[in-house]
């Protein structure tokens, strides 16, 4: 039994307004098509990811001759991440795209995926998410109930702020920074001697504004798509945590689903995948433009400065592997050396 399996009385935490949505919307469609997948993600429309979803969309529609109608809610209309998890586990939504690292409340072997400073680059993490490894651990969510369909980027994670540019870890000490409600990213910046502050995604804009924060940290494209930038002074290429959304379906809605329709999913989604990484390479280098031109000091760190910070938090890494396990930890290890390699 895992560690932080949520209480029955908070199973359906989904909001009502969000549940009035799921029920109405399931009514409207409900006759003109056999079956409906509705999909909750908590990135604006602009994100890359949406963007995926949207061509995920089109092809199972087109794909299944319009017997099955996808439905996206994006901007968290289905409720923060973790709520969106229990929506499906319960049945409430068909299918969530959360961060990988929220599965770690059920499973703490998912906290290995984003520890800091994991991947020696981009590629190594997708190579060591596409191998047995990650393989693996799409199939340790069946034990929640859950059907994982894949990867889809979320990003290289970097550090935004009010206070100064973040040229080393000092320069972090005593700084308010919002982090997700991950132990792990935490734990991270504690190591960093700032004072992370988890908080749900859909506050973080009116908490900078208002200055209850002084800082978050996000991939370019969040920064962008939020428009974090209109909010925050200066930006730091710490990139410090690989990130990735795991889409996860039902697994009674899945097992409803023919064999013809469960292939056409994982084959639409395993194209949303290569979809989106092209609306990335054509867009990474307009985004730190795009921040910068807004009047944010922009900070490129060289491979010399991230190192201190890839040196400082070396202890939440070893300490991960007494929380991951040390199995699930040195699998994972041993795939990033192999990935390192070819």
């Amino acid at each position: 039994m895992s560690r932080f399996n949520p209480r029955e009385d908070k199973l359906f935490r989904i909001s009502t307004l969000a549940l009035g949505a799921v029920l109405s919307v399931g009514l409207t469609f409900g006759a003109s098509a056999e079956t409906v997948i509705k999909v909750g993600h908590g990135a604006a429309e602009s994100f890359h990811m949406h963007r995926a979803l949207l061509k995920f969309e089109e092809l199972v529609e087109a794909g299944s001759n319009g017997e099955i109608d996808v439905q996206i809610f994006p901007s968290s209309q289905m409720g923060p991440d973790r709520e969106m998890i229990e929506g499906v586990q319960t049945g409430v939504l068909e299918m969530a795209i959360p961060p990988s690292s929220f599965f770690a409340g059920w499973d703490p072997a998912f906290a290995v995926i984003e520890l800091p400073y994991m991947y020696p680059s981009k590629d190594t993490a997708w190579k060591v998410l596409d191998s047995d490894a990650g393989n693996g651990m799409l199939a340790r969510v069946q034990q929640q109930g859950l059907v994982g369909l894949g990867w889809l980027e979320l990003g290289v994670r970097n550090v935004t702020n009010n206070t100064r540019p973040i040229a080393s870890p000092d320069d972090l000490e005593g700084i308010k920074l919002r982090t997700m409600k991950v132990p792990a990213h935490v734990a991270t910046f504690e190591a960093l001697g700032a004072n992370p502050t988890p908080m749900n995604f859909g506050e973080v804009y009116s908490a900078l504004q208002q200055g209850v924060i002084d800082g978050q940290e996000n991939p370019l494209a969040i920064i962008t798509s939020q428009r974090f930038y209109e909010v925050q002074k200066y930006l730091s290429t710490t990139g410090h945590v690989f990130a990735v959304y795991m889409p996860v379906m039902s697994q009674f809605f899945y097992d409803s689903l023919t064999p013809e329709h469960q292939h056409l999913v994982r084959e639409a989604m395993a194209a949303a995948r290569d979809y989106q990484a092209q609306l990335i390479a054509a867009e990474d280098s307009a985004q730190l433009e795009q921040i910068r031109a807004a009047g944010v000091e922009v900070l490129e760190l060289t491979p010399e400065q991230r190192q201190a910070f890839a040196d400082k938090t070396e202890d939440v890494r070893l300490q991960y592997r007494d929380e991951v396990g040390a199995g699930a930890y040195d699998a994972w290890v041993a795939a990033v050396t192999a990935a390192s390699k070819n």
